[in-house]
């Protein structure tokens, strides 16, 4: 079993570099396949998952190399349409290529992703919106079968349960490059990550506007080629180690970064106590003493990030005074507050509060 042996007690000090984001390199590898050219992706991190896209690129016929932070795609190469459930069971971006694939090919076949760790997070709104532009969607022994004859833009509304999906923006996006006419993705997710594919597929050629709001429009049936980008910082990397700062009433610099991206982390860093000044790419974090309570709610970019959740939990245990977080988008996201407590914190749970 994979384990970390972290020896406590320290104050962190220096400067970290903050590496390119994982939940955006990803669904722009999906996107790099809808050409037949070269792409070359730059500030890519290294991570297991990016490995794990590129063996199923593998399997698709599709050339990659990863030297350093540097990854060229070559998707000239595709002769597959297929994601088999042993690739995509250990990454759920798997299902990205649903998008690509029906953008490139007008077919794909790609196994359902299913649950998490962190409770059920269902693909029904890829589906829809899918369904929408004109795909023929089965489910058949755990695979999507997608097929495109003819698809044209139109308006989909895309708001779930939880309110707006990155997943499903995405997907639909992607798809929507191959669609005659305007589509149009109605509430959209506005998410740094969402952003960040669309200025990747502007740059192959696709004409997109409103990408940031709720509003995003794709001009589809357009010819588009290989393009040359750089991945944006990850906020969430950058959100934790300015987290691991606080902790441990440290003074460190994040080198790097988007501090616009983390305005509401900062906001809530600065309300308990601790000094965060940004400036240009970089932020300092500086903490001293106990950081007072707060009350956090998660949500959808432009609100408090779900993914940095936990991180707050840990660092308001040692708060002067109650703090109350309510996590709103997933499902037994509270798992780290059991370990917490015994470690010493005083929590009480009572739903996802």
């Amino acid at each position: 079993m994979d384990r970390f042996i972290i020896g406590g007690g320290r104050r962190l000090k220096g400067k970290v570099r903050i590496s390119g984001a994982k939940n955006a390199v990803l669904p722009i590898m999906a996107a790099s396949i809808i050409a037949r050219e070269r792409s070359l992706l730059t500030n890519v991190p290294q991570l297991a998952d990016v490995r794990t896209m590129m063996e199923l690129f593998n399997h698709l016929g599709i050339g990659v190399r990863l030297k350093g932070n540097r990854l060229e795609i070559d998707p000239s190469g595709l002769d597959r349409y297929d994601a088999p459930y042993e690739i995509v069971k250990r990454m759920r971006a798997s299902i990205y290529v649903l998008g690509g694939l029906i953008a490139r090919l007008g077919k794909a076949v790609v196994s359902l992703p299913g649950g998490c760790a962190i409770g059920p997070r269902p693909i029904d709104l890829h589906l829809k919106g899918l369904s929408e532009l004109g795909v023929e969607i089965n489910l058949s022994r755990g695979y999507i079968h997608a097929r495109a004859r003819r698809m044209r833009g139109k308006e989909i509304f895309l708001e779930g349960p939880k309110g707006t999906s990155v997943g499903a923006t995405i997907n639909v996006m992607l798809a929507a490059t191959r669609a005659k006419g305007k589509t149009v993705i109605y509430p959209a997710a506005c998410e740094p990550e969402v952003i960040d594919t669309a200025r990747f597929l502007k740059k192959m050629g696709v004409r997109i506007t409103g990408e940031g709001t709720h509003r995003l429009v794709v001009e589809g049936g357009r010819p588009v080629s290989g393009a040359r980008h750089r991945v944006i910082p990850d906020r969430i990397e950058a959100g934790t180690d300015a987290v691991a700062a606080a902790i441990t009433k440290g003074d460190v610099v994040l080198e790097g970064c988007c501090p616009d991206h983390l305005t509401v982390v900062i906001e809530k860093l600065r309300e308990i106590g601790v000094e965060v000044k940004a400036k240009n790419r970089t932020l300092r974090v500086k903490a001293e003493g106990r950081p007072g309570p707060t009350e956090i709610v998660v949500a959808p970019y432009p609100g408090f990030p779900t993914d940095m959740q936990a991180q707050f939990m840990a660092l308001l245990s040692l708060s002067r005074g109650t703090s109350v977080i309510v996590e709103t988008i997933f499902e037994n996201r509270f798992m780290q507050a059991v370990e917490l407590m015994r470690m010493g914190a005083r929590i009480s749970i009572e739903g996802n509060t």
